[in-house]
């Protein structure tokens, strides 16, 4: 387990969802935990949602004050740094899914790469309309890491209809997950489900269960 986990990918894919899931899953098995918010764009199923949640769990929270405003890739705000240099924290990192997102993440990449102890997912729902495909996705793919200076680790493939997904439709997004690994040469580092939906998906290897916590009229994971 690296000690810095950033979960990033197009407007739409879940990053949030999974980061909250995950900072809260570090928690209970007992690990000092920081989540920080990076998504300076989207104003929809923001880390700030969680707040009463993460805080019960001893989670500490970041975010930037230029949340869902104008500014163009503003200076990162003190806090922010301690993702990279409050070592003594697991860090949970919710990247922004364009490129000012990204861009802000590349304030983080020098020391980032210095440590040399992250993990960083690219999250995907084929069921969003800009990531329908693998190479798609690839293209997504592609320019977070040119805007933000950093590789990818591995795929979080979280292939979903919100509240209407069936077992099937993760199923039926299995295959696109496949070929985008073997285009981008990286691993499936997990296919995430809905928990009422675990049983029917048990032999699906690496499946993450996750908890929906964020809902709007075209809720998603």
């Amino acid at each position: 387990m690296k000690r810095v986990t950033l979960f990033a990918g197009h407007y739409g894919s879940g990053k949030t969802n999974l980061a909250v899931n995950y900072a809260l899953e570090l928690a209970r098995a007992g690990q000092k935990t920081l989540i920080a918010d990076l998504d300076i764009v989207n104003p929809y199923f923001r880390t700030r949602d969680s707040e009463d949640e993460l805080d019960r769990a001893g989670v500490e929270i970041i975010v930037s004050p230029y949340a869902n405003s104008n500014v163009d890739v503003p200076a990162l705000p003190p806090e922010m740094y301690r993702v990279t240099d409050d070592r003594a924290y697991h860090a949970v990192v919710d990247v922004g899914g364009d490129d000012r997102g990204a861009l802000a993440l590349g304030r983080l990449s020098p020391a980032l790469r210095e440590e040399n102890n992250y993990d960083m997912r690219f999250v995907v729902n084929f069921y969003r309309p800009l990531t329908q495909t693998a190479e798609a996705a690839l293209g997504v793919m592609r320019e977070v890491e040119a805007a933000s200076g950093l590789r990818f680790t591995g795929i979080l493939n979280n292939s979903n209809l919100g509240a209407e997904t069936t077992a099937a439709d993760i199923r039926a997004a299995l295959e696109r997950a496949r070929r985008l690994s073997e285009r981008a040469g990286l691993p499936i580092a997990g296919t995430c489900a809905r928990e009422d939906l675990a049983v029917a998906l048990s032999d699906i290897d690496n499946l993450i269960t996750v908890r929906l916590r964020f809902r709007t009229d075209w809720a998603i994971f």
